[in-house]
């Protein structure tokens, strides 16, 4: 198969690179190498397979672009190119607006005017559900739950977009699932909630958890912004991608639809009392934290209900989160000249 990857030098991007280039499949990455590590990620997989990979450098508010650089044999579009920080939406909404909303606008009308038949998927964001404050939390010693979603938060939640970010992913979450109805394209929508793994260069507004391994693994300075019980699903890399292949190999039931996917009820952990708690341990020294207030549109809680993406797609993670945070530990114990 063909494949197209916009944001294909991005942590999740060069992952489902990889996963491709190693399958047999070509990969065209469509990326404007902007985000940090991105570089080290294009190096990467093209050492790796490079003879089954194109780089195309630009960048998805450009329509001419990534119209020239799909060709109508492409077989799937992995719409992986985005802003991705709730703060940098803030300090600048209009730069968040044209690379989430139009951009995401501008793939879509490219992949319908080039390869309309191509599998197309969105990573949207748990952030279109807002900060839920009509959910019932309780907060505990170590961490806060929901009181009536044991299993975490369904797809049926009302949409409540917080934050320019929110606002941007939630216009490209709805163009993308529309365009299923109206032009019978093939889309799918993942809502993603906080993916980690190797290939990830966490910063504090974005990939936490791999911000938190680096920085407690090279005496950097860590930041929590609230009290550090804020508890949240996370997703090993692999589970995500074997999501994405699931969700193809299905595409009948998928087209259209939209899945929550994340570690779901058994993969959660409050953001610094217990992720603390096992970085303590792997560092084998005390880490010490700075606190500061909170951010705004930060959820105290958000778990997914990932039961429809496992009824529909017969999916499931498989990775716990103390392997996930040990193999990521030691990618990068085996690499600390990639975070100079």
């Amino acid at each position: 198969m063909k494949i197209f990857i916009t944001g294909g030098a991005g942590f999740i991007g060069c992952n489902l690179a990889h996963h491709h280039l190693t399958r047999g499949d070509t990969v065209v990455v469509f990326d404007n190498l902007s985000r940090k590590g991105t570089d080290n990620n294009l190096a990467w997989l093209q050492a790796e397979c490079g003879e089954r990979l194109s780089f195309v450098r630009g960048d998805i508010r450009d329509f001419d672009a990534l119209r020239a650089a799909l060709t109508p044999d492409v077989a799937r579009v992995y719409h992986m190119a985005g802003q991705v920080a709730v703060t940098t939406s803030v300090v600048n909404p209009r730069e968040d607006f044209e690379i989430n909303a139009l951009g995401t606008f501008n793939v879509l009308e490219a992949v319908r005017a080039v390869a309309p038949q191509a599998i197309t998927f969105y990573a949207s964001t748990n952030k279109v559900y807002g900060g839920m404050e009509e959910v019932v939390v309780v907060e505990e010693a170590t961490r806060y739950r929901y009181r009536d979603f044991a299993l975490g938060i369904p797809e049926s939640q009302t949409l409540d977009f917080h934050s320019p970010y929110g606002c941007s992913k939630g216009a490209g979450d709805q163009y993308v699932r529309d365009y299923a109805r109206i032009y019978g394209m093939r889309t799918v929508v993942f809502r993603q909630s906080c993916i980690y793994g190797t290939r990830q260069f966490g910063v504090e507004d974005q990939g936490w958890i791999a911000h938190f391994c680096i920085a407690a693994r090279l005496g950097r300075p860590i930041s929590i912004y609230g009290n550090g019980k804020q508890v949240r699903d996370i997703l090993w890399i692999e589970d995500l991608v074997a999501a994405y292949q699931a969700a193809a190999e299905r595409i009948d039931v998928a087209a259209g639809r939209i899945y929550n996917i994340g570690g779901g009820s058994e993969n959660t952990m409050s953001i610094w009392t217990e992720c603390g708690a096992i970085l303590t341990r792997l560092a084998r020294h005390d880490i010490p934290v700075i606190y500061g207030d909170w951010r705004p549109g930060d959820q105290p809680v958000y778990v997914s209900d990932i039961r429809k993406a496992e009824h529909e797609l017969g999916w499931r993670p498989k990775v716990s989160v103390e392997e996930g945070i040990g193999r990521l530990w030691r990618w990068i114990d085996a690499n600390p000249g990639l975070f100079g």
